[in-house]
This record gives C-alpha cells, structure tokens and sequence, in this order.
C-alpha cells in the first residue's frame, strides 16, 4: 500500500507539468473526439487542472489506510516552515513544461522527472495540498533527527507540539490527518 500512495503522490506532485502542456499547446476537450463539444477553451482548461487535484483529494482519503504513528509532547526541538522551500521547485517545473515543442519530448521529460521526484523526498511536497489547507513542516527532534511532516495545523512551539494520529509514508515523512 505504501508503495502505491507514494506512486500517487508523486503523480500529483508532478501532474501539473502535464497540465501546463496542455493548455501551451491549445490541447482541447473538443479535439479528443469525445461527446463534448463546442466547449469553450476554458472549459477543457479547467477540467484538467481538475484532474490534479480529484488525485489529490484521493490521495489524502487513501493516506487513512497507511500505517499510524505518534509524536509525543516535549519530543520536538524546532520546527521549520517547508511551504515555500519547494516553490523554486514547481517553477522549474512550469518553465519546463512551456519549453518542451513536442508531446514525445514531454513524455521524456516526464518520464526523468517522476522517477527523479519519487526518488527523492520532494515527491511529498505537493502545491495542491495548499488548496487543501495542508502545511509542510520539517521537524527536528531531541535525537537530532529531521522529519518532514505535513499537517493542516499552524505549528510555532516545539514544546508544545505532538501528534496523535499520524500516518507514516516512509521513516522520516508523515501526513497528520487531525482536522
């Protein structure tokens, strides 16, 4: 199950580059030869931004499945913000995405970026979790250990801060799901 939600993950870490394609190229509903048609541009615009985040919403009910943890008060020795850290990130991805002539070179390109992203830790760091009202935390705790946490909770005092109900997606990464 892991290894699936992490698949997920990073589709939807990803999936905007292929949006932003899309709507470069003019890439149309009306075009696929499917029922809809006549459709202003818009229209197909928005259902593929729509696509992203149905996967993302997805992905935050499947994270239910994954296997639980804790963190207990007094075990957190600073907190760091994580949300803007990746934004250099997304906008490489964009720029990429606007630059790329061919569909056969997106998919590369694709390609090398969804292996690269689920590789490493970024794959985690999902902008469409913001429309989620989600945050990106990197922990440090009193062991020197650095975790990556993301949480629709404010977080300002490590004294203060435990977590009763998370969900572990690798050994330093987790989704708190407390609303």
């Amino acid at each position: 199950m892991n290894f699936i939600y992490r698949l997920l993950l990073t589709f939807n870490a990803t999936s905007l580059i292929i949006v932003v394609y899309l709507v470069k190229e003019e890439i149309l509903v009306n075009n696929l030869n499917c029922y809809l048609t006549k459709l202003p541009n818009y229209v197909s615009y928005i259902l593929y931004f729509l696509i992203p985040i149905l996967l993302t919403f997805l992905s935050l009910l499947i994270a239910k499945k994954l296997s639980k943890d804790n963190i207990s008060l007094g075990t957190i020795k600073s907190i760091e913000q994580a949300n803007n850290a990746f934004l250099p990130s997304y906008l490489g991805y964009f720029f990429v995405a606007l630059s790329v002539p061919y569909i056969d070179t997106l998919i590369f390109v694709f390609a090398i970026l969804f292996v690269f992203t689920f590789l490493s830790q970024t794959l985690y760091f999902n902008p469409l979790f913001l429309i989620f009202k989600y945050h990106f935390y990197y922990l440090t705790t009193t062991n020197e250990i650095k975790i990556f946490i993301i949480t629709r909770r404010i977080l300002k005092a490590p004294q203060k801060t435990e977590f009763k109900q998370l969900r572990r997606i690798n050994d330093f990464t987790f989704i708190d799901l407390t609303k």
